[in-house]
């Protein structure tokens, strides 16, 4: 064969291999050249690692979208837009299934809202708690915490805040102070300190004190006529927390992407160095993504790859993390990936609006101390040794411990109803000044009992919270090499 006609067929055998991955193979002609098994063999390969890729940088979106619907707009919305959802009670287990939040802080009372900006700003009033710890975190679309007019550096005074959405043009009230929000819909999470039952009160009295109002609204006229919004609602395993984003059709992932990503524009560096790259997929900003517009070559790599992030986010914590004894150290830009998308998805899946370093640092006991699983099927003990540099808290913040199901990410189900361990309860020392707290199903003891946190029957996970910690705290997670965490969680003996 001679070099010209090599060429043709080769040019051929290329052309007809593009339009497999460009369109349906019904389009393929029925007769003449067609992709070889190894070209085949390669596209499925590179368009798998070409999904995951894009369902790295997806996934905090659709979590958010998921919450939104759980929230907002959804069949059963706990608060319509523009309103704050606010829980009656501290995270029970039970209360927490139903708002959707894995990994709930039991420190605190929530309260969830969504606003849309598309149409005007929104004007949040924070009130002066008195010295109360609170925050209000407030969230873009992609999961990073662009704000907090309340909490740590931002103090507990409060005020008033004009949230505008991108692209907006007037004149805003001299009395309100403007926060550009990066998405046209963003999440506000204010959180107010609770120390058990009897300071419920108190703490519902500064989360009630926490409003928006449209600008309309704030200027004394007539709400905006209401928005009839047309979502499709995520379809989900039951019991699972959405962010896990266990879709009982997994090319649902793509679908709400695409109408979230259309919605919610990313930064225009990201449009251009990013996006372009998705259009194999059939993913390109301003036209919605359909699944017979797919070659189902390509498709069976998208549903694989959309299946599979959840799992892959949480095995792959130990890389946008370090792990030490069992915990993993967060990076230092938990709470605001931006373009490190590894972290964004992390951080998305396993803990949903997790807040900024300076905030509130949050590490993540997967493994005990010996690197195992943990179990109820095992006692353990955790001994903390003063200083305990890594939960060092400026005042009124404070350190907390938290027990988890880790097949619901939700608190677990106990008879003594203790979720969590706290600075501020009343917890017994060790002559040397640490204090020993106890993980097992069953009581270690009266002696012991002030320090028992339980576990469920089954597998389970922790988080140690330091919420507005010393600048000291969060600069040291800038070299993770050298950050020293809590200690390990020891087993003590199998039941």
């Amino acid at each position: 064969m001679t070099n010209f006609k090599k060429a043709k067929v080769g040019l051929i055998a290329l052309s007809v291999a593009c339009a497999l991955a460009a369109g349906p193979v019904a389009a393929a002609p029925e007769k003449g050249p067609h992709a070889s098994p190894e070209q085949v063999k390669a596209m499925e390969t590179w368009s798998y690692t070409l999904a995951v890729q894009a369902a790295t940088y997806a996934a905090p979106l659709v979590a958010m979208y998921n919450l939104r619907s759980t929230v907002a707009v959804g069949p059963k919305p706990k608060a319509l837009p523009n309103t704050i959802w606010r829980m009656e009670d501290i995270s029970t287990p039970k209360l927490a299934a139903e708002s959707g939040y894995v990994s709930p802080n039991l420190d605190v009372i929530y309260g969830f809202g969504f606003a849309d900006l598309g149409a005007e700003p929104v004007i949040l009033t924070a009130p002066d708690s008195g010295g109360r710890y609170y925050m209000i975190e407030i969230v873009d679309m992609y999961t990073n915490a662009f704000a907090y007019p309340a909490g740590g550096p931002s103090g507990y005074k409060g005020g008033k805040f004009a949230l505008v959405g991108p692209g907006w043009k007037g004149e805003l009230p001299a009395d309100v102070k403007r926060i550009d929000a990066p998405t046209r819909w963003i999440e506000l999470q204010p959180r107010v300190n609770v120390k058990g039952e009897a300071d419920l009160a108190g703490a519902k009295k500064v989360m009630q004190g926490v409003t928006l109002q449209t600008l309309s609204e704030y200027k004394g006229g007539a709400a905006p006529k209401p928005v009839n919004y047309n979502y499709e609602v995520p379809r989900m395993e039951p019991g699972v927390a959405t962010s896990h984003m266990q879709f009982d059709d997994p090319l649902q992932f793509w679908s709400i992407f695409s109408a979230a990503l259309n919605e919610n524009p990313p930064p225009a560096s990201q449009i251009e160095a990013v996006l372009p790259q998705f259009k194999y997929l059939g993913i390109e900003l301003g036209k919605q993504w359909k699944p017979e517009h797919v070659n189902p070559l390509i498709l069976a790599q998208m549903k694989k790859a959309a299946q599979g992030i959840g799992p892959m986010a949480l095995g792959t914590m130990p890389l946008a993390g370090t792990l030490k004894n069992g915990w993993v150290i967060p990076p230092a830009n938990t709470g605001f990936g931006g373009a490190d998308y590894l972290s964004r998805l992390d951080v998305a899946v396993f803990g949903l609006t997790a807040n900024t370093a300076t905030q509130a640092i949050y590490y993540s006991g997967v493994l005990d101390g010996n690197n195992q699983p943990m179990t109820g099927a095992k006692k353990y003990t955790m001994t903390l040794q003063p200083p305990m540099a890594y939960a060092k808290p400026v005042p009124p913040g404070f350190w907390s411990v938290t027990m988890y199901d880790k097949l619901t990410s939700y608190t677990a189900p106990n008879p003594i109803n203790r979720y969590h361990l706290a600075d501020y309860d009343n917890l017994k020392k060790n002559a040397d000044g640490s204090i020993t707290i106890y993980m097992q199903t069953t009581s270690p003891g009266a002696d012991k009992e002030s320090n028992w946190l339980p576990t469920p029957k089954g597998p389970f996970y922790l988080i140690f919270r330091n919420y507005a910690p010393d600048a000291s705290v969060s600069e040291g997670l800038k070299d993770r090499a050298t950050f020293q965490g809590p200690p390990g969680v020891m087993p003590v003996s199998a039941k």
